[in-house]
C-alpha cells in the first residue's frame, strides 16, 4: 500500500488536477513541501559553485588586481548565491553552509592554499568582506522596507500581516521568518507597527536599517 503524497486528496484548480511533487522551482527559487529554506540554499550554493568554476580564468589571471577579482566575485558569484535570500529563515546551520562556501572562494581568489594558513577573520579583513548572515540580514530589511512602501493590494505586503489560524503541527519549528523579523526589531526597541510606519520615510528607514544591521566593510 502506498504512503506519503500519493494518499493525499488530489489538488484541483479550475477543475483540473494538479500534479503533486516534493519540490518545484518558481522564479529561480526552490519551493519544497517542507516549507523550509534548506533545499533552496543547497540549490543556490550549487549554482554559485558552477558560476565560480566558469570564472576560473579570471581568478587565475595575473593581469587583474585582487580588487577587480573581488568585485567580479561579488557581482557574479555572490549575487547568484544570495538570490532570494531576503525571504530565507536563516538558521545557524544554513549560515555556516553559506559562509564555508564564501570562505573557500575567497581563499582561492587570494591563492591561499595548504600549508599556508590564515584565520577567517583575517580573510574577511583582507577582502573587506562581512559575515554572510549580516549581509543577508541587511538585504532582508532593505527588502522589507521596499515591500512595506508598496500599495495595500501588493501580495507580499499582505503576506507580512497574514496571521494563519489554527495550531502549529507537532514537529514544525516554532520560530518562523515573521517571528525572527519581529524579534530583531525588538532588539532596537521597535514594534512591528513602528517598523511599518518608519518604512514609509526612506531617509528614516535607512537609519533604521543601519541600526538593525550595522555592517562594516563592503
Amino acid at each position: 500500500m502506498r504512503t506519503g503524497v500519493q494518499n493525499m486528496t488530489p489538488l484541483q484548480i479550475g477543475g483540473e488536477a494538479v500534479e503533486r511533487v516534493h519540490k518545484f522551482t518558481y522564479l529561480g527559487s526552490v519551493v519544497s513541501e517542507t516549507g523550509g529554506t534548506e533545499v533552496d540554499v543547497i540549490s543556490r550554493i550549487a549554482k554559485a559553485r558552477a558560476t565560480f568554476a566558469q570564472l576560473r580564468p579570471i581568478w587565475q589571471s595575473q593581469k587583474l588586481t585582487r580588487r577587480v577579482k573581488l568585485k567580479i566575485f561579488r557581482s557574479n558569484v555572490k549575487s547568484v548565491l544570495l538570490y532570494g535570500c531576503e525571504t530565507w529563515k536563516v538558521t545557524k546551520a544554513i549560515s555556516h553552509q553559506l559562509q564555508v562556501f564564501v570562505n573557500r572562494c575567497l581563499r582561492r581568489i587570494l591563492r591561499i592554499y595548504w600549508p599556508n594558513k590564515i584565520s577567517n577573520d583575517q580573510l574577511r579583513e583582507r577582502c573587506h568582506d562581512t559575515l554572510i548572515d549580516q549581509q543577508i540580514k541587511r538585504r532582508k530589511w532593505n527588502w522589507i522596507g521596499h515591500t512595506l512602501r508598496r500599495n495595500s493590494d501588493h501580495i507580499p505586503k499582505q503576506a507580512m500581516d497574514w496571521n494563519p489560524q489554527g495550531k502549529r503541527k507537532r514537529g514544525r519549528p516554532k520560530q518562523t521568518w515573521r517571528r525572527t523579523v519581529v524579534d530583531e526589531a525588538k532588539k532596537i526597541g521597535k514594534s512591528w507597527s513602528e517598523i511599518k510606519r518608519e518604512a514609509q520615510d526612506r531617509l528614516r528607514w535607512r537609519a533604521t536599517v543601519d541600526a538593525l544591521c550595522p555592517i562594516q566593510g563592503t
